[in-house]
C-alpha cells in the first residue's frame, strides 16, 4: 500500500458477485485482483490505497 502497482503486474477485474459484497469502490478508484489479492487503486495512477490479502486464508 501506498506505493503504484507495477506496471508489469497483471490484474483482473473483480467478479460481480464479489463487487456486491465489497460495495462500490468510490470515484477514481477500481477494486482489482492480483493472484489472491484484492485492492484498491486509484485510477489514472495505479496507487495502492488498500488490500484485502490472501484470499485462500479465508
Amino acid at each position: 500500500m501506498g506505493y503504484p502497482l507495477p506496471r508489469d503486474i497483471i490484474f483482473y477485474d473483480l467478479p460481480p458477485h464479489l463487487m456486491g459484497r465489497l460495495g462500490g469502490p468510490g470515484p477514481g478508484y477500481r477494486y482489482v485482483r492480483v493472484a489472491a489479492d484484492i485492492l484498491l487503486i486509484a485510477v489514472g495512477t495505479g496507487m495502492v490505497i488498500d488490500a484485502i490479502e490472501d484470499l485462500n486464508s479465508m
